[in-house]
Formats: structure tokens, sequence, C-alpha cells
């Protein structure tokens, strides 16, 4: 079957997500008033509708034909390799478990002065959400700490909020285990070293800006007390396993089952575990990753039937009216990748389905995949880290509320300095980028 050049009609699925999870998420979260309403909102069946939808589309293409499109973008080499990553990293992070990453934060904070408190959240939240590979996981983790330190001391409680928020963008940014990077590298079919060498000189620049503002505040503020609690220093040794492999190029899955062995080891021998509860955390931490997995699944499968009817083509056609030139094919993928995002709250997803689109304009624009994978992960977060209704903000506040506190997504967007760092140093990079021989 021939296909069809700049059928916009092609990209009706998409639409029809979009309108269900976002208009069923509005529904939920603002008028019925659900607690964490977007997220009661079941993506794999407003996928499933869509894939409905395209299913049904251009007729003069069988069942049959359309089911072996479907397999063949499915059966895709970066898929499969980003499914076993999802699952393995999910693996690693049931092992090392909450308590290790708390360790990470308590050794850094009974270090430093109480003047300090909130920066050096901020460095905590870097270094954990690098090493765990979540944003939302750090935040659950953080944020009652961040809360405990804004008692303690008198800081403002959406500056320590924000700070954690701040940090754990950073590492779901930057992350070799972070859903975001699998997805990014592997639909771009780049190395996650090379994609993290490209992300850093954005996102460290956009953070020691953030620490150095933070520290100004800080200053500003008149505190009093400190936070002291107990942790197992032993317990870190996993995560800066897996944060050196990653940086020095060794294969992500021997950097993950290096991870999962030295923490199954410490927490074993350290008594901090049973083997059944070890297991059990184990096959929670891969269960966690099924929805995502899931999502990959379906949206390789949509994907593959709208790029046989022309969709794709006729996005680029569009694009390339609106944004000319390499710097313009950059900010275009940014604005894709931030539009998804901010339709589905949820920054892997929004990589996921921006990823072949991203992928042909890479070629268009003469874009390296590794600058691709780095565009599409960047402003996916800087986006992800700042919507009201992300799974972010949402976990944040209810964090606080189950503390006996009160505060509202938009106490803490003012504060949430490193997202729009990290768009402004995005910016920059893309107006300065050479041009890049195709």
């Amino acid at each position: 079957m021939k296909k069809e050049k700049g059928n916009a009609i092609a990209l009706l699925p998409i639409g029809v997500f979009l309108i269900l999870y976002l208009g069923l998420g509005i529904l939920f979260e603002y008028v019925m008033k659900i607690p964490m309403g977007f997220y009661n909102v079941p993506i794999v069946v407003a996928f499933l509708a869509a894939i409905l939808v395209a299913c049904l589309q251009n007729r003069a293409v069988s069942f049959d034909r359309k089911l072996e499109i479907m397999a063949h973008g499915v059966g895709d080499k970066n898929i499969i390799t980003m499914l076993l990553i999802f699952l393995t990293a999910g693996s690693f992070v049931g092992v090392v478990g909450r308590s290790s990453a708390e360790s990470v934060a308590y050794f850094m904070l009974t270090l430093i002065p109480a003047r300090f408190s909130v920066a050096v959240l901020f460095v905590v939240a870097c270094f954990v959400s690098v090493a765990m590979g979540t944003s939302v996981g750090t935040i659950t983790l953080l944020v009652p700490i961040a809360a405990a330190v804004s008692s303690a001391s008198g800081f403002d409680r959406a500056f320590c909020v924000a700070s954690v928020m701040g940090g754990a963008m950073f590492g779901d940014n930057l992350s070799f285990i972070s859903d975001t990077t699998i997805a990014a590298c592997n639909g771009q079919g780049c190395e996650m070293k090379d994609k993290f060498r490209e992300n850093f000189w954005i996102a460290f620049p956009a953070a020691l800006i953030t620490l150095v503002l933070i520290l100004i505040l800080s200053f500003q503020t008149e505190i009093q007390g400190h936070v002291s609690q107990s942790y197992h220093l032993l317990q870190i040794l996993p995560y800066l396993l897996v944060l050196v492999g990653g940086i020095i190029g060794i294969n992500v899955f021997v950097v993950l089952l290096t991870g999962i062995v030295s923490g199954a080891i410490i927490m074993l021998a350290g008594g901090h575990i049973t083997p059944v509860d070890l297991l059990t955390n184990m096959g929670s931490g891969v269960s966690g990753m099924f929805e995502t997995c899931m999502v990959a699944i379906l949206v390789a499968a949509m994907c593959a039937l709208i790029r046989e009817y022309g969709g794709f083509d006729a996005l680029l056609d569009w694009i390339h009216k609106i944004f000319r030139g390499r710097k313009g094919g950059q900010l275009g993928m940014g604005l894709l990748v931030g539009t998804m995002d901010i339709a589905t709250a949820n920054n892997t997803v929004a990589i996921v389905m921006a990823n072949p689109i991203a992928r042909e304009m890479a070629q268009e624009y003469g874009i390296t995949p590794r600058k691709t994978a780095s565009l599409l992960d960047t402003f996916s977060c800087i986006f992800q880290g700042i919507i009201p209704y992300g799974a972010q903000m949402l976990v944040a506040i209810s964090a606080v509320n189950e503390l006996g506190g009160e505060i509202s997504a938009f106490q803490i967007i003012p504060k949430l300095f490193y997202p729009m760092f990290l768009l402004l140093m995005s910016i920059i990079t893309i107006m300065r980028s050479e041009k890049t021989k195709k």
C-alpha cells in the first residue's frame, strides 16, 4: 500500500486520545473535585480508543494489514530495549527502596548548618532523583523532610517544597534509569551517555543558578533549629554505582544489574530486609512499570498506523511552515513535546508520543539523535515540572496536607526556579547552536 502524503486526518487518533484524556482529567480534577483526578483517568483505555479510531480509518487497508503494521511498529528494536530497561529499572528501585534514599537525604542534611538547609534540600533532591530515576518518587520521599525543615528552621514552606521539586526534575531529566531518558534515547537511537553529555551542559548551569538564588534568598531569612535523623551510609553505595557506571558509559543493563546485586547484598547483609520481602519489593518495582510499558506498546502501534496513513508527513509540512532552519526545528521539537505534556500531564508519555515525529524532524533539519533526545527530555521536564495538575505538583501538595499543613500549586509555582532557568538555558543553547552537517 502506497503511503499517502500529507494526510492530516490521519492525526485524528492523537486528537481522540488528547480529548479523552485531557477532557476527563479536567472533569475529574476541577469539576468533580476528585483528588488526583488526572491520574484516575485510565490512560491505557484512552490509547485503546485512539487505536480503535486508527483502525477504522483508511478502509483501503485491510484489518489484517493494519495488524501487521502495528506489529512491525511494536517489534522495533528500540521499543523492545525500552521495555526491558523499564522493567530492570523498576526492579532496581524495588531493591534499594525508600530507606536508602532517606539515608542519602539525612546524611547530607546532618552535615550542614540550618541556614543552608534549603540549598541542601535542592542538592539532595538532585542527587536522589538522578540515582532513583524518578521525580515523583523523590518528591514523595523528600517533601515530608522539606516540611520538617520548614517547621524547624522557619523557612517558607513553599520555598522548601519548590526546591525539592526543582531538584527532582533535575534528576528526572538526567538520570540513566529515568523512564524519560530511556524513552528519549531509545526512541531516537542514541546512547544514554551521549544524551547525558548533551543534557548536562544545559541542566547543570540551570541548577547552579538555581542554587545561587536559593542561597541568596536563604540568607535573607531569619532561621533557627536544625534537622537530625539516623541514616545508613552504606545504603548510598548502589546509587553511586549506578550513577558512576552510567556516566562512564557501561552498558545500561550491566549498570542496573550491578545496582540490583549490590543493593540486595547490602540490604540483606545489614538485616534491613528479609529475602522474601526483598523479592516482593522487586516485584512491586517491576509492576510499577507495567502501565508505562503498556503505554509504550500502544503508542508504537498507533504511531505506526499514523505514519502509514501519512499523518506525520502532514504534521511535518505544518511545522516547516512555522519553524525554519535548524534552530527553528529545535524549538519546534521542544514545543511539540511540551504541548503533548500539557495535554497528557505525563512527560514519559509525551516523549513516547513525540518520538516518531521528532525522529523525522531530526532527519529533515539535520539534528543529531543525541540532541533530539536531549531536547525531548528537557522540554518535557520543563513543562511537567510546572503544570499545576502534574503528578509532581499533586504529590507534593498531598504530602504536605497529610502532615497537617496547607499549600497550593499557586504558592509553589512562583518559587519553581529550576524549571524556569532550565527553559532559559535551553533557549540560549538552541540560539547558540552551530550548524550541523547532515
